[in-house]
């Protein structure tokens, strides 16, 4: 009975020796989580709270390291012992990370350099734009309306040509000698039908008589007529004022009825044809004026007045199609050209410009990035960042582009190297190199 009370005993000592120390460490856990909770509120950073909790413990753990290699529990003692190790190198490595974030606070990157423009409120007048093709007022190609060999041709390429001046003239000696021939036999019905009338007045021969020579005679003369405008048809004119192009026929050459000798344009004043979508035709009266460019003569605008209408909307495109009459005095429009129309509508309104390099487009919206000035809340100095704003984007004209929602005029926003830059950037104004933009913007061919 003694031996079992005695082992009893000796159990119950090595069981509390060990719940005291599991007691004292819960103990130390939950004060230094209290502190740790503290020390949160109080805003101090969570890296040093990491640090105190660490060294804590590893001078707790050295402690019941120490007493235990005293007490001769080697191996307990040693368990401890590679605790604390464990946590003197979490806790180096917490020193570390401290220290390289401080030093990241401490570093700022340098302020980025962006141009910028300021916002300004405009007036624009509405236009509808369009692309088409410019057309002669009068144009032709002046073609043979009959055959024959070619004897004179009185143009030169390109020249300008008067209505009714000679162009070209056919071989018309045949025709010429079967007039002359013509009119012998005319003159001879004539001659016969007067003394057929003298002597039908004395009742010498018969009306019908008089009818056949008068039929002979109209005849003969119709015959004449017929070789005349022959005649007349194997000589070319200008039928109207213009510009003549390259001949297609040459001297002795034998032509065809129909044959094409020359192009001639009338190219002053000249028709611009284009299209617009038949919602915009309650907006469209005769009379508006018409801005015409083209790329073959950039930097160049050539304004006119809507002339005419089309009469029925076409039911494959449901576009309505216009014509415009434009003054070309020194002809540099030429017909077939491709020109972009617009069409200036009567009412203006209020629009906040800015360039169109200044908006980054993206899926899930618009924005610009505006310049504000902002004073740091430590040093007291004032400097510039940038606030991303969601805009709503209008119509565009050349570099600049209206906004509808978004900004305010005055407003400084990035005109350019928007990708780069992210909000609440500090930046840096330089506009010595930064483009000016323009509503018809003249770029040079590279």
């Amino acid at each position: 009975m003694h031996d079992i009370a005695k082992s009893k005993n000796l159990v119950r000592t090595r069981s509390g020796r060990w719940i005291r120390p599991v007691l004292y460490s819960i103990l130390f856990i939950l004060v230094f989580a209290g502190l740790i909770f503290g020390l949160n509120l109080l805003g101090i950073s969570p890296m040093i709270i990491v640090v105190a909790v660490v060294t804590a413990l590893i001078i707790w753990f050295g402690l019941i390291a120490f007493r235990r290699f005293r007490s001769g529990r080697t191996t307990s003692a040693a368990i401890f012992t590679v605790f604390a190790i464990f946590f003197v190198l979490i806790d180096f490595k917490a020193l570390q990370f401290s220290a390289m974030g401080a030093m990241a606070k401490k570093m700022v990157p340098p302020p980025t350099t962006v141009s910028s423009a300021v916002v300004k409120e405009e007036d624009w007048a509405p236009t509808l734009s369009a692309v088409g093709s410019i057309s002669a007022v009068q144009g032709a190609v002046v073609s043979s309306e009959l055959g024959g060999i070619v004897s004179k041709i009185a143009f030169e390429n390109g020249a300008a040509a008067k209505k009714g001046d000679l162009l070209l003239q056919l071989d018309a000696s045949a025709e010429e000698a079967l007039l002359r021939s013509a009119e012998a036999e005319a003159e001879l019905a004539r001659q016969d039908l007067e003394r057929t009338r003298d002597l039908a007045s004395h009742k010498v021969v018969s009306k019908a008589e008089l009818d056949s020579a008068e039929s002979k005679f109209n005849r003969l003369n119709a015959v004449v007529d017929q070789m005349r405008s022959n005649i007349r048809k194997k000589t070319i004119i200008a039928p109207f004022d213009g510009q003549l192009g390259i001949r297609q026929v040459n001297v002795g050459q034998m032509i065809n009825a129909g044959q094409q000798v020359v192009p001639l344009t009338s190219l002053d004043p000249v028709f611009a044809d284009f299209a617009l979508p038949q919602q915009n035709l309650g907006k469209l009266t005769q009379g508006l004026d018409v801005r015409v460019t083209t790329d073959a003569l950039p930097g160049r605008e050539f304004t006119g007045k809507l002339t005419a209408i089309n009469s029925m909307v076409d039911a494959n495109t449901r576009n309505i199609t216009l014509q415009a009459t434009l003054e070309n005095p020194d002809h540099a429009l030429r017909p077939g050209m491709f020109a972009k129309a617009e069409v200036t509508l009567p009412e203006k309104h209020k629009a906040l410009v800015i360039p169109g390099s200044a908006i980054s487009y993206a899926p899930f919206g618009d924005s610009v990035f505006v310049i504000e000035k902002t004073k740091d809340e430590k040093t007291g100095k004032e400097s510039e960042t940038i606030r991303q704003q969601f805009v709503r984007v209008g119509e565009s004209r050349g570099d600049l582009v209206s906004i509808t929602e978004g900004l305010k005029a005055g407003e400084i926003v990035v005109s350019t190297g928007v990708f780069k830059l992210r909000n609440g950037m500090a930046v840096t104004i330089n506009n010595d190199l930064a483009p000016k933009p323009q509503v018809k913007p003249n770029p040079i061919d590279s």
